[in-house]
């Protein structure tokens, strides 16, 4: 079997991101996966700062995403893993029970947030399980967060709601993401404010560039 590298750094600030579809039929080629896409796209608008990607696709398989979710927290040295699909209540759906296994703090506020945003638009909201928790080894830690499956919610969780003229009216959950990584000793991710405003109180905030 082939060792799998740890991702290297091109950058002091780069942030390495794994991108985890989860799906029986996707995986099995049945139809195409939307949601790799989705998130590469999403993440290319919204980072300022550098940033690298490797992504999984995957069947929904509780020992087959723990393993996945292991393997590129703990081999591949990633900072943010971001899953889509599996999180509903039908038998297949596993992400948060796989990803509740391999984590060391919970962070139930992603999956509240995530669903007050998704609250607005259908009332079977409630049915989401998505959850968020931080891994940490020896040297390393990082954070998982289980996402939605359709490209538009993935895209609204993330960046939130905005009124016709700019305004906030409900922030994504990618504004406290930026942040989170500082706290456990990740690289300083900078987002396009026109997309997703990160926020970080000021005594955490670098400089601005001459």
């Amino acid at each position: 079997m082939t060792a799998i590298p740890r991702i290297a750094r091109r950058h002091p600030d780069d942030l390495i991101i794994g991108l985890v579809s989860v799906s029986d039929r996707a995986s099995s080629g049945t139809y195409q996966d939307q949601g790799l896409p989705a998130l590469r796209e999403w993440l290319g608008s919204a980072l300022a700062s550098p940033w690298q990607a490797v992504d999984r696709l995957i069947p929904d398989e509780p020992a087959r995403i723990s393993e996945t979710l292991i393997e590129l927290v703990d081999i591949c040295g990633c900072d943010l893993v971001l899953t889509t699909g599996g999180t509903g209540p039908a038998r297949r759906d596993v992400t948060p029970e796989a990803t509740l296994a391999v984590g060391t703090k919970e962070m139930p506020g992603f999956g509240e947030q995530m669903r007050q945003i998704s609250l607005r638009f259908v009332p079977t909201a409630i049915l989401s399980r998505q959850v968020a928790v931080i891994r940490e080894t020896p040297s390393h830690a990082a954070l998982i967060v289980n996402l939605p499956g359709q490209p538009k919610s993935i895209r609204e969780t993330l960046e939130g709601l905005k009124g016709d003229d700019g305004a906030v009216l409900l922030p994504g959950i990618f504004a406290a993401i930026p942040y989170c990584i500082d706290l456990i000793g990740g690289p300083y991710a900078e987002t396009h404010a026109q997309v997703i405003d990160a926020f970080r109180p000021k005594s955490a905030r670098r400089a601005p560039k001459a």
